[in-house]
């Protein structure tokens, strides 16, 4: 709000990140507010967007972003599809024109709370080195997925189509700590350790950068991930008519382009809410009691881990200290510092 977001988007926004850090998932938490607040100091983010529906079925909706703050468009498409679901079953949403909108599952999570099956992808800043490739030409692409259970944790699948998304890079970064080496590649398309070096590559976007799902091989099925990404990038760009691959984010100081698709189903088309939560339940444990490999004492579930955190995270939310000092930094602009740190750990 200080730098000029109206209350309700700022409160949307700061939401999805905040939720991004209560489920464990720092990455795209409050971490990510520079990034933002640079954006509209740049103009990369529109304050006042222009948000425009192009086109409207009772089952489907296509969006003009207009350059605006990516989780206030993707919150309000998710409302609406989740209102037309109700009515026609289910509704599908394409975006354009939009900017970065948080962790993918936060929409998802939208859906779960109405007993309706969420679905969330997004294109991205061109960041992933497709099979056999040394420049990043598509995005992490990330895909998330949900279905409501009864008595067990919803499943929610809330993935990047890289084998890590940037974030996972900063974070890695910022500790000063090497990363695994199936991560990303250097220049010449070969596997780095060097997370500060590949994010300066990035920036400038120099030869190198992430690998998709599954590594930089055939033989590990890295061009797995790689397809995945390129449907993403085709659901999402392609179907709003908005930009793709090496398009988004051409210009360092105009909006990004980002495209998103959103999709919601009612179980009533199918078997129904109470069945489908029921025979959810099942599949879940089904999964969970499957015999465990030796010294494994337990099988998770897609978004358990995350579900987890939440529960344990709700009153207090855990932050890198580097990350409160950069809070601190940005807040200290606008007279919003917090200039005691107690325990000078991270807390």
């Amino acid at each position: 709000m200080a730098h000029g977001l109206n209350a309700e988007d700022a409160r949307i926004t700061a939401g999805v990140l905040i939720s991004a850090d209560r489920r464990g998932i720092g990455s795209h938490g409050v971490a990510r507010l520079k990034r933002y607040v640079d954006g509209i100091k740049s103009g990369v983010i529109r304050l006042d967007p222009k948000v425009k529906t192009i086109k409207e079925t009772p089952v489907s909706l296509v969006i003009d972003g207009d350059g605006g703050m990516g989780q206030p468009i993707a919150y309000r498409a998710m409302q609406k599809c989740i209102k037309k679901a109700r009515l026609s079953y289910m509704c599908l949403a394409t975006i354009r024109n939009s900017n970065h909108f948080g962790i993918a599952g936060y929409y998802v999570l939208m859906a779960l709370a109405q007993g309706m099956i969420g679905i969330t992808l997004t294109n991205a800043t061109p960041l992933v080195v497709p099979t056999f490739a040394r420049n990043a030409t598509i995005g992490t692409n990330p895909i998330a997925i949900g279905f409501p259970a009864k008595e067990e944790r919803p499943f929610l699948l809330d993935m990047a189509t890289s084998t890590v998304p940037r974030g996972k890079l900063e974070v890695y970064a910022r500790r000063g700590e090497p990363i695994p080496d199936c991560w990303a590649c250097d220049q010449d398309g070969k596997p780095s350790t060097d997370a500060a070096a590949l994010l300066e590559e990035i920036v400038v976007r120099r030869r190198g950068g992430l690998l998709p799902l599954g590594g930089g091989s055939e033989l590990t099925g890295g061009h797995k991930g790689y397809g995945l990404s390129a449907v993403v990038d085709i659901l999402c760009g392609v179907l709003s008519a908005g930009m793709v691959g090496t398009e988004v984010a051409r210009q360092p100081d105009a909006p990004a382009g980002v495209s998103h698709f959103l999709g919601v189903i009612n179980p009533a088309a199918f078997l129904g809410e109470e069945s489908l939560s029921n025979e959810i339940d099942d599949y879940i444990r089904m999964l969970r009691n499957a015999e465990k490999a030796q010294g494994q004492e337990r099988i998770y579930i897609a978004g358990e881990k995350e579900f987890i955190a939440e529960e344990k995270n709700r009153k207090f939310v855990p932050i890198e200290n580097n990350v409160f000092q950069t809070l601190n930094l940005i807040g200290s602009e606008k007279g919003l510092s917090i200039t005691e740190y107690k325990t000078g750990k991270d807390v």
